[in-house]
């Protein structure tokens, strides 16, 4: 199988040994995005909407990168620290996609890297 790797430098870098995405077999593999700024590598601090904006807005950066838009992704996983947020993960999720939206699954966690509250992956077809 050839895969590709993916990377944008709008996005932030890998805080382990994986990459942004991947692209194999006409699809691109996210890996999940947490609210990393790009530039500082520090999660957004100024809380949960913004955490939501910064991760959707990772995911379109890598997306861009990977010669697609937000609407070819085909499936998200998100996944919450509390799922009192959902509400306001619909409200945001709806400013970056159009109907048909992406099939997705939201699943509470109990932690996520760098204490982060919300973190997403996605598949994207090309």
């Amino acid at each position: 199988m050839d895969k590709r790797k993916i990377h944008s430098p709008d996005a932030p870098l890998a805080i382990g040994p994986y990459s942004q995405a991947i692209e194999a077999g006409g699809c691109v593999y996210f890996s999940g995005q947490i609210a990393l700024d790009p530039k500082t590598m520090t999660i957004i601090a100024k809380g949960f909407p913004e955490e939501a904006v910064q991760v959707f807005t990772n995911l379109q950066a890598v997306c861009q990168t990977a010669g697609g838009t937000m609407d070819r992704i085909a499936k998200l996983t998100i996944y919450l620290t509390d799922l009192v947020h959902f509400p306001i993960v619909n409200e945001v999720m709806a400013r970056f996609f159009t109907e048909p939206f992406p099939a997705r699954t939201t699943i509470q966690v109990s932690a996520l890297p760098k204490a982060a509250q919300i973190e997403i992956d996605a598949v994207m077809v090309l």
